[in-house]
């Protein structure tokens, strides 16, 4: 774990010196309630500063509390949020799977919030060229004044993703993810037991427990989703992810989509044809959004999956209310033929924050409350909620019983993940330590998860002949939808697996020359291409 990481592990007991503390920031820079002293002439005391108010459009990121409630905006952690920082919310949500194209709308209509989240850097295509059209405030200056501890905590490698590498202009506040390798396999070992077998560790043995699984009864041994979402681990295993961050330089010197390895590809492709065919995936897995998906998991109908890795204590927790016997660790992925596998490894930065440029007469008071999220007084009440409804202070230390219903992890994610907008996101550790789920997944990502999962090259922005072919524009963790289409037509067993090296010609017939010629070049150029 990085440094950033650590600071989520500072004892509890740094509460009781916080609360006797007049300021809220935990910091440099002071967003609370607090009145200021009175000036030697006069003797009375000053009015409170009025609340900051501004609206900020907030992806539901398929979080059930969020999706669920009638009014974000009186929830009463928004109002508690609101009370710490001496904030004014505008929350306006956007609906999950419609993410990118109201994002776009939004920008199309000029209807701006104060505050736009975004989901990843500041070239994403949700934004759509809005730091280009000088839609956002260069944040420079803002940082320096009023948002020292978001410097101070935040990686250079962050802040690289939201600043424009020509004027040297921060554009964004990022929320961090220390570990790149945040999804991971999961596995039901009560039913590993039930069939005898022993975790697998390659891809023929995986699909021998998944045939196990099948002949015991399990109604999905490998619980899929629509357009390989969070069911890619084969593709992991044979490294042809194919996203939007996964180019490689293949031997003839070219920076080419990793699924042009075609060898391996195939592999990949015949490796799901294999579990359609024999039913261990859902016939309709092309099919299941994530609702379902989850809704399959949680109430036991899967015997293996992917998925983000800090969900262990929650959806593990779901998963036993309703399956008591249910026990469920995450494993090492299967491997393949390189003896590696894992997922494609995600960009240090999770969501991000913009502030319209016109706000700019706020935009101070925003940068003071973004600062607050990154204090110890945050972490406590993003992490446990509000002191004497959901935790108890005694003798200076917080005690705090994790939730194991479905309406507890649910408000918990939402407080955890959701509301809490800037932090490292990899895991809490407050609550995650004080659970036997929340230790195995911290042990996952130390001693598991930093070790496996396929990193390429990304290009930030992305490359403009991928903008310019939307056929061929992959997203961050789908390929690009000519290559999809014909993939599922493989494994659904329409066209055969040769019909696979007919694709690829077309996509370089399409424009795909042009976007290995342009991807080659920023490599060699090195510009703003990530590895």
């Amino acid at each position: 774990m990085t440094k950033f990481m650590t600071r989520a592990g500072i004892l509890l007991t740094t509460f009781a010196m916080l609360v006797a503390c007049s300021g809220n920031n935990g910091g440099s820079s002071n967003t609370g309630t607090t009145t200021e002293k009175p000036s030697s002439t006069n003797a009375g005391v000053e009015k409170p500063k009025e609340p900051v108010k501004f609206s900020i459009s907030m992806r539901t990121l398929n979080v059930a509390y969020v999706e669920k409630h009638p009014n974000i905006n009186d929830d009463k952690y928004v109002k508690k949020l609101e009370e710490m920082t001496n904030a004014d919310l505008d929350i306006r949500l956007i609906p999950h799977n419609e993410y990118q194209d109201k994002m776009v709308q939004m920008f199309a209509t000029n209807d701006i919030p104060d505050v736009v989240q975004g989901s990843g850097g500041i070239s994403g295509p949700e934004l759509a060229g809005a730091v280009e059209n000088g839609v956002f405030l260069p944040l420079n200056d803002l940082l320096k004044e009023h948002g020292q501890d978001l410097l101070n905590f935040i990686p250079q490698e962050a802040w690289d993703r939201m600043t424009d590498s020509k004027s040297g202009n921060i554009y964004g506040i990022p929320e961090v993810l220390s570990n790149p390798s945040r999804r991971a396999t999961w596995i039901r070992t009560d039913l590993l037991k039930k069939v005898g077998k022993e975790i697998p560790t390659t891809v023929e043995e995986t699909l021998d427990v998944l045939r196990a699984f099948k002949a015991a009864g399990v109604e999905q041994p490998f619980a899929g989703r629509q357009n390989f979402k969070y069911a890619d681990t084969f593709f992991g295993s044979y490294d042809v992810f194919g996203y939007l961050n996964q180019f490689k330089l293949f031997p003839d010197g070219q920076v080419k989509p990793s699924f042009f390895d075609t060898e391996n590809m195939k592999k990949a492709i015949e490796t799901y044809k294999t579990m359609y065919d024999e039913g261990l995936i859902s016939k309709e897995f092309a099919t299941i959004e994530s609702t379902d998906f989850r809704s399959n998991v949680t109430s036991g109908k899967a015997g293996m999956w992917s998925m983000n890795a800090n969900e262990l204590p929650i959806w593990g927790a779901q998963l036993k209310n309703n399956v008591p016997d249910a026990e469920v660790a995450l494993i090492p992925s299967p491997v393949g033929t390189d003896g590696k596998g894992g997922y494609a490894h995600y960009n240090p930065v999770t969501r991000s924050f913009y502030i319209n440029a016109a706000a700019k007469d706020k935009a101070a008071d925003i940068v003071k409350f973004f600062n607050w999220m990154v204090s110890e007084k945050a972490e406590l009440f993003f992490s446990f909620g509000i002191e004497g409804d959901d935790y108890k202070v005694e003798g200076g230390e917080a005690k705090f019983e994790v939730p194991t219903d479905t309406e507890g992890t649910d408000k918990l994610r939402y407080l955890n993940g959701w509301l809490w907008m800037i932090q490292d996101t990899t895991y809490n550790k407050r609550v995650s330590s004080l659970s036997e789920s929340g230790k195995q997944m911290i042990d996952a990502f130390d001693n598991m998860l930093s070790k496996e999962g396929r990193s390429a090259i990304e290009f930030d922005p992305r490359l403009e002949a991928l903008v310019q072919n939307p056929d061929l524009n992959p997203k961050s963790d789908e390929m690009p939808p000519l290559i999809l289409e014909q993939v599922l037509r493989i494994v659904y067993g329409k066209d055969s697996i040769d019909s696979y090296d007919k694709v690829l010609e077309e996509y370089l017939s399409k424009g795909g020359a042009d976007i290995i010629k342009e991807a080659t070049e920023r490599y060699n150029n090195k510009e703003n291409a990530f590895e």
